[in-house]
């Protein structure tokens, strides 16, 4: 299985993470985008984190020109090449929204092509009815693309060894570690990280502890890199609860039922680092 065009559908954080990490690593990348603007953003994020790395010299000035050669924005999905080899949809955790863009894409590509969407939660089994079930995956890679090794691969109900295979073996190829995933909601990242975030905000709203020192708990008693509300502020509010929501409804067990707190403060739009306001101010 040769992959060499790859086309990465949004250009959100995730996207333009793993639109730099595939453009870096040699591949032809279309990222395809619904306006100017928010491509003109995608490439802002991606230059500014090729100068971080080369800052600290993992990358030389070349290979920031070069990976930015490679990238071409497209700004529409019906424009999206026939001739890619690999589809990732990295657009926000929707599934009728995602099911859409691979009904339109179908028709479009080329019947070669593999399927793969970087969803942190939602079934890749339902996700696959939409178009070509056996070519099609999870690709979950974790935040920041550029900088996290994981890659959870994905297996839906009808994924191919060979689909399976041949993504396996592209990940390696861009230095990311592959861990094969079946399909339970959640994964495994999610499946371990939310409930753990979840139950950190339980114990803010019952005032069990100060918001930082709930932090403090697990960075300097478990060692954690991050304290589970400040990375909650860092994924997004929203993101939390939707995967909580998947959890919660795919395993009808009340561990994962939403913390009420967590479900006010998205209400009231405090999502954390992207809004300014979450458990910390920005």
């Amino acid at each position: 299985m040769d992959i060499r065009i790859i086309s990465v559908i949004g250009g959100g954080t995730m996207g333009n993470g793993i639109t730099h990490v595939f453009a870096l690593k040699g591949y032809q990348v279309n990222l395809i985008e619904l306006s100017r603007e928010q491509a003109d953003k995608a490439l802002l994020t991606i230059s500014a984190n090729l100068d971080r790395q080369k800052n600290k010299g993992i990358i030389s000035g070349e290979d920031k020109e070069s990976a930015l050669e490679r990238i071409t924005v497209i700004e529409s999905l019906d424009k999206t090449p026939p001739d890619s080899d690999l589809i990732v949809e990295a657009v926000f955790e929707n599934k009728a929204v995602k099911q859409d863009i691979y009904t339109r894409l179908n028709s479009l590509i080329k019947k070669e092509c593999i399927f793969a969407t970087n969803t942190s939660a939602i079934s890749i089994t339902e996700l696959s009815s939409a178009a070509r079930p056996d070519r099609f995956l999870g690709m979950h890679f974790m935040n920041p693309v550029p900088v996290m090794k994981l890659v959870e691969i994905i297996r839906g109900y009808s994924t191919s060894d060979e689909t399976f295979t041949g993504i396996k073996n592209l990940v390696t190829k861009i230095d990311k570690v592959p861990v094969e995933v079946n399909d339970y909601p959640g994964f495994v990242a999610n499946r371990i990280l939310m409930p753990m975030i979840n139950e950190a905000i339980f114990a803010v709203m019952e005032g069990v502890s100060s918001i930082e020192d709930i932090d403090k708990v697990m960075k300097l008693g478990m060692n954690h890199p991050m304290g589970p509300l400040a990375l909650a502020d860092f994924i997004g509010l929203d993101v939390c609860l939707a995967i909580m929501e998947v959890l919660y409804n795919g395993y009808n067990d009340s561990k994962y039922r939403p913390c009420p707190l967590l479900k006010k403060m998205v209400a009231a739009q405090k999502l954390g680092k992207k809004t300014g306001e979450g458990f910390y101010k920005y």
